[in-house]
């Protein structure tokens, strides 16, 4: 049985050896999952029979098991080189049939799909076109290069202007009457802010504050006026008025902005909307700004993308905003040992993997995305090599027993 045993013992040392060499070969492959080769001694058996000592006849691989342990992570310049940091695989689809990979090196072909270097798509949840997320059925992530339509600063979507402003209380009625928008006499203080029509150009809205003549109590009432691209002066429906305390009174805070006609072809007469002064003051110091937005935009052609830990795709455009574009999907598995290699960093399910769970990032045991950042190899290669060593001394020591048997038989041979 010598023979045997040792025979056994160069089979299992080789496939230790070809292991090991797949896993150096590919200590430098992005996602790459090295893998153990697993033995099991044999025992010749007999049914029914049972023996106190019994000699083995040598040694068989069991498997060759993937050790799905966590890569160093690495930086990069590109926003779709996406890492997993924790459990999960990226879903890809080739045309409907599914595979699984840990290597999130991703482009965008002139499609718009995200792809690998296989021509595989990733999946994910898509977005509408107002950047909603739906989590339904994964489908081929596939981001629109189309231009962001713009949104009128009057759109209902964008909410109020909102002026957060401190007049200065210790400030004097002008003295030079009425009010004239070129004349810096007529008025105590201006601020200024762009606003968008309906057809995404942008318009300079122009809010100006006089200090009323005294009223009960005295000096804490305001008028303000507005010039939309410095024509048509306006009076706001309603004053600015202050307690005491230099608190704004709740029922002046919102008014109606004046309407006024365009000539840029969008809708005419037409007016900003609602402006908020909550949060306004009157204290004894400077006349400052302390916020003024407003929540209308022009039109935006994609100028980059990010990917947030959460799988989501986010596209930045040339008008300073930003628009959901889908969301990557992971997929996880009760046993990834029972996938199947599919090569290039890929996996299949089996019947040993069990189904697939898939769901966002950072859910249900799944892990964190990293942008512009790749997962490396897991692969030791220090220990590969000590590892190798010991399996060349295996194939040798092997070798020797078939040797010494054979030495052993030709003496038998040789006796007279």
């Amino acid at each position: 049985m010598s023979f045997q045993q040792g025979l056994s013992g160069l089979n299992g040392a080789a496939a230790a050896l070809n292991v090991i060499g797949n896993n150096v070969a590919n200590a430098s492959t992005v996602g790459f999952k090295g893998a153990n080769t697993q033995f099991g001694d044999m025992y010749a058996a007999s049914l029914g029979m049972a023996g106190s000592s019994q000699i083995g006849i040598g040694v068989n691989v069991g498997a060759v098991a993937q050790q799905f342990t966590q890569g160093n992570l690495t930086t990069t310049n590109n926003a779709l080189d996406l890492a997993l940091n924790g459990g999960g695989f990226f879903r890809m689809s080739n045309n409907g049939e599914l595979s699984y990979t840990r290597n999130g090196q991703f482009h965008v072909d002139k499609d718009g799909y995200v792809v690998n270097d296989q021509k595989l798509r990733l999946t994910g949840y898509p977005a509408a076109p107002n950047g909603l997320v739906t989590t339904s059925s994964p489908v081929d992530l596939q981001l629109s290069a189309s231009q962001m339509a713009p949104r009128a600063t009057s759109d209902p979507l964008s909410g109020n202007l909102t002026a957060m402003l401190n007049l200065d209380s210790r400030e004097t009625v002008p003295l030079v009457s009425p009010f004239d928008y070129a004349n810096p006499e007529t008025y105590n203080f201006s601020t200024a802010l762009s606003v968008y029509d309906s057809l995404g150009n942008p318009h300079n809205l122009t809010t100006y504050y006089v200090l009323n003549a005294p009223t009960a109590p005295a000096g804490n009432e305001w008028t303000v006026h507005a010039t939309l691209d410095g024509a048509n002066p306006q009076v706001l429906a309603g004053n600015l008025i202050f307690d005491t305390s230099g608190n704004l009174d709740p029922t002046s805070a919102q008014h109606a902005l004046p309407t006024w006609n365009l000539t840029t072809g969008a809708t005419t007469p037409w007016s900003p909307g609602l402006i908020d002064y909550g949060g306004t003051t009157q204290y004894g110091s400077e006349s400052s700004v302390d916020s003024l937005t407003q929540g209308g935009y022009t039109a935006g052609n994609l100028a980059s993308l990010g990917v947030s830990s959460d799988g989501i795709i986010l596209g930045r455009y040339s008008n300073g905003q930003s628009r959901q574009l889908g969301q990557v999907v992971l997929a996880t598995f009760a046993n990834p040992n029972g996938l199947l290699n599919l090569g290039n960093n890929h996996w299949s399910l089996t019947a040993e993997s069990g189904p697939e769970l898939v769901g966002q990032p950072m859910s249900g045991g799944r892990g964190v995305i990293q942008s512009s950042t790749v997962e490396d190899s897991n692969i030791d290669l220090t220990k590969a090599l000590v590892d190798m060593i010991t399996a060349q001394r295996n194939y040798q020591a092997n070798a020797q027993t078939i040797k010494t048997q054979d030495q052993v038989m030709q003496t038998l041979v040789n006796l007279r």
